[in-house]
Parts: C-alpha cells; structure tokens; sequence
C-alpha cells in the first residue's frame, strides 16, 4: 500500500549528528559572563534546558519524518499510464497519463468539448489502484468500493439495504449523521407509507396520485425534480420484422403518445417532440416527431407484408422511474394501443432488473421494450452520442447517417455552429425509427419537513452527507436495488447512486446546475482545441482504507475501464458501456 515510509541509515547519521554538535555548543565562541556558582540553581536550568532540548528535538524529529517521508513518497512513485497503439482504433482516448504524483493527463484523438462534464459522472470516479488489482476489478469490489467520500460501505444486506457509515477522515465537508441506510421499495405508494410513518427521511419518485397527499401534510415537503429525461419504445433492427424500416415508421404513427401522457404523467410532463429534451442546447433541432395518424400506420405495415400485424412482445422492468411512472400500467397501455391501432399482439413481460439492462444494452430482446434515460450531465452528447454512437448495439445495427454526424458535431464547442449537424442528426433519426420518443416526464421527491438540507439536484444523485436528519441515523429510500457498486460497469441510476455516496469523481456537478466544480481534482484545464487536459489533484486525500489518492489511482480506475486489455477490465457484466459510449469505444477492443 501506498505511504509505507522507513528512515533510511543516512538521514538518521546526519540527524544524530546534528543533535551532537547543537549538544557539544557547536558554532561560533562568543564572548560571555561566566554564570554564578549556584549549583542547586544549575541542576534545575538544566534539567529545563535537557527538557526544553528534548521537546525541540521532537519537534524537530516530527518535521524531519515527515519530510522525510513525503521525499521518500516521490521517489518511490513510478508514473502509470495507459495507451491506444493508436487513434486508428476510432475511439476519443489516446492516453492517460500520470505525470507526477498529483498531476494526470488526458490525451485525446479528437477534440472533445464537453470532457469535463463527462468525468464528473459517476461511472468514471476513482478507487485505489491497489484494490482494483487486488480484486481484479470484480468479486469483493462490486459490493464494497473503496472511495474518498464521506461516507463508506459497512454492509450490502441483500435485498434489504445498504448500510452506509461516515468516513471521519474526509477531505472535505463532514456528514452530520454518522449512519446512512440506502433502502428500497418498487411501489411508490409504499415508499409514500413509510415516509408518513417517519421510517424513511426520503423518498424518491412519488406517485402522481399521491401529490397531494404530500403537500397537503405539514410533515412532508415535495421536492420538484427538473431532471431531462426521455421515454422510449424501443425495437432492435436485427430480429424481425424489425429490421423493416416501414414497420419501425408503421409503429411510430400507430402509438397515441399524447393520451398515455395525459393518462399516466403527472401534471408538467410533455409530449417528447425529439429524443433530447429542448431544454438541453441543440436538443431540439429538426423536424418534430410523427402525428399520431393510424390509418397510415396500418398503411405501412400492409406495405411491409404484415396487412394483419404480427405477434411480439412488450419486456419492461417494474422499476418506478422519472421518464416511467407505474410502469407495470404503462406497458399494458402499450400492448392495447398495440393492438387496437395495428393489429399487433404483443404479450407484456416483466424481467429482473439487472437482466433487463444488460439483455437490453447489448441488443439481445426480439421485441418492444420500455426504456428511458435521465440526463448524467448537461450537454446533447449524452442522449444522442450515447444512445445512436457506433459502439451501442442497443437498437441491433448502427445507423452510419446518424453516428457519423453525430461524431463530427460531438468535436465542435459552439452550440451554434453545431446546430446544423444536430438537425441532421435528428432528421435521420425520425426517418430511420430505431425507437419511438413517447414522454419527458415531470416528477417530484418527498422528505420528512424535518430533514435539512433535502434537495434534488438536477444532474447526478442528491448527497446524503448534504442533509441532516437531525439524528444519527438517514434513511433514503429508492425505487429498486442496486445492481452492483462498482459503478464503473453499471448505467442504472438506481446503481449510480449509492455508488456516488462513497466514490468520487475528478470534478462534480453543482447542486442546482450541470456546472462543474472541482472535486477530486482542485482543476482540470484543457489546451486550445479541447484534445489536452491537464487534471491536478488535491493533495492529502484518503481513501477508506487509509491509502492517499495519487495520479496512480486514477489512471488504474480509467484504465480497468477504457482498456479491454486490462487485466481489471471484468467488472459487473464486462461492458463498461459508458467508457465506451461516451468516449466512443474501448482501447484494444475485440474485433467482432
């Protein structure tokens, strides 16, 4: 482990040294009264003096080991990085280098403007790099990751909580409950009951229904959540007859998204006009989505050989989210519109979580399946880049006339002058259909009146250590249970966000904002053309093991993710599919 420091031979010779001549009057000879001859009055003085020269020694000996010690660190520091051979392999990372002990560097092929909002994401935040290769990024640090935050991991109590206890050495602000239990409900009405009972301190995505109820109890307090987000239907192109682009079109005039929002979404959600929601910049270029027109759905798909429909499948998890409120209800409003518009019979199946995101990550369900996205971090990137890039088989095939453009317009800074390639981006994916945009739901947390501090923030997870129950003891309740905590491997929010209680990133979002601010690293600056950022680390962090953060740590954290080489490189499921995505795929990747 890191900062394991001995006295070399040498520095303790010229310490002794030191203390001999300082002990024998060493230096120049001064001229000096001799002191009188009282000999009970000498024996004190130089008791107090031996006294007072043993403390300076101390003190001295104190100052000397811990130079000692930190010149004794960088020495033994030998810088780690990790390569692309080259940029030919498509991707956005060139290298990642520790310069020194407190300095890393991110070397891109390709220009990148929004990299800073992407490492403030918690799938890139930074474990030691003695615990990934201990564990070989899998096994024992799925469920116990070892950060920097205020909070550390005591116990996963399967099916039942996490159980989160407070990290006294943090670098920074202190929690004021030394215990946080992550706990987890899927009906909404349920997580509604326990907060009313005083069992939770908050509660995460309340029921439409229940809207009032909360505001109207004087113990409780509903906190708006402006989150971006987009419900979809989605098909995947390499199972039948979705590999038809007029059947893809067909479902898109067939579905009446106007009435499953104003009978499943609360008050404030809309109708999605474009995959991105227009609140994010250059979100909404381009023509707006298809009219609910089922005649000329049924139209098309007489075009396609399926005059009578087709039999299929609707998947979905029962997992309450922001972008798909009661979902179990939803689904079966899919299958009736399905039906009813189109001739399609389509059986609604309801699948495991964790199942649900890597079957539907990886492209492998052979009919409809619900899914939506919140924003990670303010910028078109992440709905657009992510979603449609080369690397994501979500959809089956990758559309060239949408991630082509999508990679030109990702390198350029201004919005404005990338609007142009978003429009286009955005017309091709009206034309192509790989899924169907349906809502952006409006939703709301809930929090005992209590609780200091309660907020949602609209980018990333609320903090735990940013609230104070007021006891020793926070209790946060969730839709669903993680997946893993090694959230490098993991997309799912219900995932991100215990994980974000004890690992921390590079930078972090404002509380009310997608603004950046330091976290790990005290700034990251980037050269003129956003292809160099140069990361500076805060010096005298620990992790929970008692390790300090260096450049080492991050560079191995990055590498187990963006390198398909890495030994680390296993993870959860093994797709680290933001590394991938957002960054345009993995260094050393299979060839299919």
């Amino acid at each position: 482990m890191k900062n394991t420091h001995k006295w070399t031979l040498l520095t303790v010779l010229f310490l002794l040294l030191g203390l001999f001549v300082v002990a024998c009057g060493g230096g120049a000879a001064t001229d000096e009264e001799p002191a009188a001859d009282d000999s009970a009055s000498t024996e004190d003085t130089a008791d107090d003096e031996a006294m007072d020269d043993e403390e300076a020694m101390d003190d001295e000996e104190a100052m000397d080991d811990e130079e000692a010690m930190d010149d004794e660190e960088m020495m033994e520091f030998e810088p780690m990085s990790v390569a692309a051979e080259s940029c030919d392999y498509g991707g956005k990372i060139s290298s990642i280098e520790a310069v020194d002990q407190y300095t890393v560097v991110f070397n891109l092929c390709k220009p990148d403007p929004a990299f800073l909002a992407k490492i403030a994401f918690t799938p890139f935040g930074i474990q030691p790099a003695e615990w990934i290769a201990e564990t070989g990024g899998t096994g024992a640090i799925l469920e116990q990751p070892i950060g920097t935050g205020p909070y550390m991991v005591d116990e996963w109590v399967r099916g039942d909580s996490v159980i989160y206890s407070r990290f006294d050495d943090y670098w920074g602000e202190a929690a004021p409950a030394e215990t946080a239990v992550l706990r987890w409900n899927q009906e909404g009405a349920a997580r509604l009951v326990e907060l009313q009972a005083g069992t939770a301190d908050y509660i995460t995505n309340v029921s439409p229904d229940d809207y009032e109820a909360v505001e109207s109890d004087p113990n409780l307090v509903l906190i708006p959540d402006f989150n971006p987000n987009i419900l979809y239907l989605a098909m995947t192109n390499t199972f039948e007859p979705f590999d038809d682009p007029l059947v893809r079109q067909a479902i898109a005039l067939g579905i009446d998204r106007q009435r499953i929002v104003d009978n499943f979404f609360p008050a404030g959600s809309e109708v999605a006009s474009h995959f991105t929601p227009c609140s994010i910049p250059a979100g909404c270029e381009g023509e707006e989505w298809y009219d609910f027109d089922p005649e000329a759905a049924r139209d098309l798909l007489a075009q396609a050989g399926y005059p009578d429909g087709f039999e299929t499948s609707i998947y979905y998890r029962d997992v309450f989210r922001v972008y798909l409120p009661e979902p179990g209800i939803v689904a079966v409003e899919f299958q009736t519109q399905l039906r009813d518009n189109l001739g399609i019979e389509a059986e609604v199946v309801v699948m495991e979580s964790g199942e649900f995101i890597a079957e539907s990550t990886d492209g492998r369900l052979d009919g409809f399946y619900l899914l939506g996205w919140g924003a990670d971090y303010p910028h078109v990137t992440n709905f657009l880049d992510f979603h449609f890039g080369e690397p994501n088989p979500q959809f089956g095939t990758p559309h060239p006339e949408i991630y082509e453009v999508l990679e030109e317009a990702s390198q350029i800074a201004d919005p404005g002058e990338a609007a142009p390639l978003y429009e286009q981006a955005n017309n091709a994916i009206k034309e192509l259909v790989p899924m169907v945009p349906i809502a952006h739901g409006a939703s709301a947390n809930a929090a005992l009146a209590s609780l200091e501090g309660a907020y949602v923030p609209p980018f990333g997870a609320a903090q735990f250590y940013r609230m104070d129950p007021g006891k020793d003891t926070l209790v946060f309740m969730q839709n669903n249970e993680p997946i893993s905590l090694y959230c490098a491997d993991e997309t799912d929010g219900e995932s991100l966000r215990p994980c974000q209680q004890v690992v921390e990133t590079l930078l972090e979002y404002e509380d009310d904002s997608g603004n950046t601010v330091p976290e790990l690293a005290t700034e990251c600056t980037g050269n003129a053309d956003a292809t160099v950022w140069t990361c500076t680390l805060r010096e005298g962090v620990l992790f929970h093991d008692g390790s300090h953060l260096d450049a080492n740590d991050v560079v191995a954290s990055w590498a187990a993710g963006i390198d398909a080489a890495n030994p680390n490189h296993v993870g959860n499921t093994g797709g680290f599919d933001y590394f991938s995505y957002l960054w345009d795929g993995l260094i050393n990747a299979p060839s299919e």
